[in-house]
């Protein structure tokens, strides 16, 4: 009976002790693990283009820990063969920037003082260019411990484009169309009325197009439209107004469309007619000019006169001689007076016939 109490009192004070050593040998272990980066939060980030960002790289150094803090944030390299690429660097109280001048601007600590148990990073403004997976390090002998986060920098989306294809006929079909030109795929649209009601029955979008068909148009389905684009990290949007509007009536158009067939045909024939009776004018025209005698002046007036004169010109004049001296070789004229003409034998002119 004494020895069942004593096992009663003594089990119980034995299980206090046993926890007691566990819980100051895990204190022990864990002092002696050395330096630990106590940053927590997701391992992959998607930043928005031009934002601020801060990596988290809080550390705590055990009391084992008694050599020289040494910080360093590098760029890891994709390719296991080649070095990381170091950013920035805390030494001996002092801060250091590597790299190139135009990558190190966007860099800098966080904290005036990185000893102070705070490495965390900032880079401003946010690129495309700053896409990569970051390393923090923080070394202090013997305890060593790091960080990695990859970072993934996108473009917003740009405020699309809305229009309306068909003729927003009722009982037809129309298409809302949207579309960004800017920004990091993929890329989102969703379509929603402005009003609280919900989009037409007949209508079926597309997400990756950003395409809303409406199949059997009504009027139920006129109203403001908004089409919104999101990627990770930014949204923008644009509305439309969408009408419906009354068919035209087909009888009427079928009459339109004859008597504006039988104009045009009534047109061209009257201009082929007056085409043809200006050629018609234009040749009659030209063959009663070419028959046309006209006269300009009356011919000069012929001098008439004789053919013993026409003759007598052409021939040279007979010499007379004086009667009573025949061996006189001196020719007078007929008009010399006293004298008279010796008679002599007419002859006959040859192309004539006639005496001269």
């Amino acid at each position: 009976m004494i020895r069942k109490t004593f096992t009663d009192i003594f089990l119980p004070w034995s299980s206090v002790y046993l926890l007691f050593s566990a819980s100051l040998l895990s204190t022990d272990l864990k002092c002696a693990g050395g330096m630990l980066v106590t940053s927590t939060g997701p391992q992959t980030l998607q930043k928005a283009e031009g934002e601020r960002l801060t990596l988290g790289c809080r550390y705590t150094p055990s009391l084992s820990d008694t050599g020289e803090l040494d910080i360093e944030w590098s760029v890891v390299s994709p390719d296991t063969t080649q070095k990381d690429h170091m950013l920035l660097s805390f030494t001996s109280g002092t801060t250091y920037i590597h790299g190139d001048s135009a990558l190190g601007k966007g860099f800098r600590f966080a904290a005036p003082d990185p000893s102070m148990g705070d490495a965390s990073m900032s880079i401003s403004p946010l690129s495309p260019a700053h896409s990569a997976t970051y390393q923090c390090k923080v070394k202090k002998s013997p305890g060593v411990d790091a960080r990695k986060v990859s970072l993934v920098v996108m473009a917003k989306p740009s405020v699309p484009q809305c229009w309306v294809e068909g003729g927003e006929l009722i009982g037809g079909a129309v298409s809302l169309h949207c579309q960004s030109a800017g920004g990091s795929t993929p890329l989102l649209y969703s379509w929603r009325r402005e009003s609280t009601g919900p989009l037409p029955a007949a209508a079926t979008q597309d997400g990756v197009s950003g395409e809303l068909r409406i199949r059997n148009h009504s009027e139920s389905s006129a109203g403001f439209y908004l089409c919104e684009v999101n990627n990770a990290v930014g949204a923008a949007h644009c509305r439309i107004n969408l009408k419906a509007n009354k068919p035209p009536n087909r009888a009427a158009v079928i009459v339109g469309s004859i008597v504006g067939s039988l104009l045009l045909i009534f047109l061209l024939l009257v201009f082929i007619g007056l085409i043809f009776w200006k050629l018609s004018s234009r040749r009659g025209f030209e063959k009663e000019f070419s028959n046309d005698i006209r006269e300009d002046a009356p011919p000069p007036e012929s001098r008439p006169v004789s053919r013993r004169t026409n003759r007598s010109s052409s021939q040279p004049t007979p010499a007379y001689r004086q009667v009573g001296s025949p061996n006189d070789g001196h020719t007078h004229s007929p008009s010399s007076q006293g004298h008279t003409p010796d008679k002599h034998t007419p002859e006959c002119d040859s192309m004539d016939g006639f005496a001269v």
